[in-house]
């Protein structure tokens, strides 16, 4: 079967109204089922590009398709429909820090419901045991009940996963998951993207600060440097060298090994 695009951006540019130059000129397509990792420095671009997917931020010209729908011109209802397709996960996790587990996992489900059902908690017996199904994905289900800020760090961004799963998403897009996280619950919480990733055939796309879960986790790799594309290949032809000069400003100055 022939690659389906599933995110296109065409000559895609955000201006902030200071001036300041968020992207610019991006073409990219990433394929249905990909894993993605988007690597670069601090401001370089990365969570403008994610928030531009899913329309967080307008673009200033240029389009970006999702699914073949554009969502740079989607209104309303549209908008509603095409972002239902699109899961964001946050460095801060964005839960409801009072509510339970189970009640964080839920809202992944509120774009399939009347606000006044979600007001009140009115979801269905359903979709309780779905959340409840979601959270043993991601080895939780003994936390059902606890307050989202009785849980680590890393137990919140697992909690904000089982989130995303309950939203049966096309795409995930993952905006610094795990800068806030020790190394092994990095890995713990990377591992459970490439779950979703590999089990329900979402397209995931992750920026992350480290190169070595970038190495370890994504089979493509591109690097974005002052709002542009530098760098876009697959990750097992990436030489080191690579990664150094997308952070370095392609100055030729060496990091150490």
């Amino acid at each position: 079967m022939a690659d389906k695009p599933m995110i296109q951006l065409k000559d895609v540019s955000k201006i902030y109204d200071n001036g300041t130059v968020g992207l610019k000129d991006i073409n990219l397509t990433i394929n249905k089922g990909e894993f993605v990792v988007v690597v670069g420095l601090s401001g370089a671009g990365k969570s403008t590009l994610l928030r531009s997917i899913n329309r967080l931020h307008d673009v200033t010209s240029g389009d970006i398709l999702i699914d073949g729908k554009s969502i740079t011109s989607a209104k309303g209802k549209n908008l509603r429909e095409l972002r239902r397709d699109i899961g964001m996960i946050f460095q801060n996790f964005n839960l409801v820090k009072r509510s339970s587990v189970l009640r964080n996992v839920l809202v992944g489900r509120v774009a399939y419901y009347p606000t006044w059902k979600t007001t009140f908690n009115l979801f269905s017996k359903e979709d309780k045991q779905k959340a409840y199904e979601a959270l043993q994905q991601v080895d939780l289900a003994d936390k059902v009940y606890a307050r989202a800020d009785e849980l680590s760090g890393g137990q919140q961004q697992r909690v904000a996963i089982a989130r995303v799963l309950m939203q049966n998403p096309k795409i995930i897009l993952a905006d610094e998951p795990t800068a806030s996280l020790d190394p092994q619950t990095s890995v713990r919480v990377m591992n459970d993207l490439k779950m979703l990733n590999e089990k329900y055939g979402m397209t995931v796309v992750a920026n992350l600060h480290s190169i070595e879960l970038a190495q370890q986790f994504g089979e493509r790799v591109i690097g974005i440097r002052a709002g542009q594309v530098v760098y876009d290949g697959k990750m097992k032809d990436t030489p080191k060298s690579v990664f150094t000069n997308i952070y370095n400003g392609g100055n030729g100055s060496e990091e150490e090994e």
